[in-house]
């Protein structure tokens, strides 16, 4: 029956028959190219913006980038603009493109001692609390402590101890987490910044000299969390000289992200039999755990 009705086709018919139709990714409907955009991560989504026009568009639509944002996006705009007197923006006109922009890039608060962004490496929320932010015994008295401004901080200054018999440094936070689980570190360096004006980009160079006191007794992490009742504890000997070290306090899991998480953190070593000194302090970091 399908050869006989070939055969009763005209010629330009049958042409267009045996000639497929010539369909680009321009051809496919926005809204199914915005579907598929959404399976990629943010950095892939704005390089198929510049396929065509109606990746383009696809790529500003609101479904393209939904699945990228904390389902609490909108409390944390609330809090991280609005609270903090930014009324050149109103969160409720933003699409989602533009609020996972202002998430992306580090938005401080607290009198600029603390630091939140949305992490696309870690795949979530990351908070930075600089030393000035917490409580730390002496830490306004030169004959202990220095401060030093230095481009390895995201900061600008850190925190130099000389040397001191009781060290004690305290933090808190409240924030509205994301669902998740979360690690919490103490950011030390054992050695004093020799040269605090090196050109950025140009690793500064530290002097170990007046380290000391450190392998004597081990130092003391506590993180206490509101969001799951836990209380971590860890005693750690410093002896990572040279480098930065990120210092593991503890974990904590957020089950409501509509509710605000209360942590408490802590360094102390106490021991008063002897000094210690030749330490850096820079920030407590958060971070999401890698999925």
């Amino acid at each position: 029956m399908g050869a006989g009705l070939s055969c009763l086709a005209t010629d330009d018919q049958k042409s267009a028959i045996n000639t497929p139709s010539k369909l680009g990714l321009g051809d496919l409907p926005e809204s199914c190219i915005a579907l598929i955009l959404s399976r990629l991560n943010p950095s892939d989504i704005c390089r198929a913006a510049r396929v065509n026009r109606t990746f383009r568009r696809a790529s500003l639509s609101d479904h393209a980038w939904e699945t990228k944002l904390p389902e609490n996006h909108q409390i944390l705009l609330q809090k991280l603009f609005i609270s903090c007197n930014n009324n050149n923006i109103n969160p409720q006109v933003l699409s989602y493109k533009e609020t996972y922009a202002r998430l992306s890039s580090p938005i401080r608060f607290a009198a600029d001692t603390k630091e939140v962004w949305l992490d696309e490496g870690r795949g979530g929320i990351s908070v930075a609390i600089s030393w000035k932010g917490m409580k730390i015994t002496g830490v306004d008295d030169r004959r202990y402590w220095t401060h030093i401004s230095t481009h390895e901080s995201r900061f600008q200054t850190i925190a130099y101890l000389q040397q001191i018999w009781w060290l004690e440094i305290e933090g808190d936070l409240e924030f509205e987490f994301p669902v998740g689980t979360y690690s919490v570190f103490f950011r030390l360096h054992l050695g004093r910044a020799s040269s605090s004006k090196a050109p950025s980009g140009r690793p500064i160079t530290y002097n170990g000299e007046k380290i000391h006191g450190w392998d004597i007794k081990p130092v003391k992490f506590q993180l206490e969390s509101s969001s799951d009742g836990q209380h971590s504890v860890s005693h750690r000997f410093l002896d990572e000289h040279g480098k930065w070290v990120h210092h593991h306090v503890g974990d904590f899991v957020v089950e409501d992200s509509n509710s605000p998480t209360r942590l408490k953190f802590s360094m102390t070593q106490i021991d008063c039999t002897h000094t210690k000194g030749g330490l850096c302090f820079d920030s407590v970091f958060i971070f999401p755990c890698r999925r």
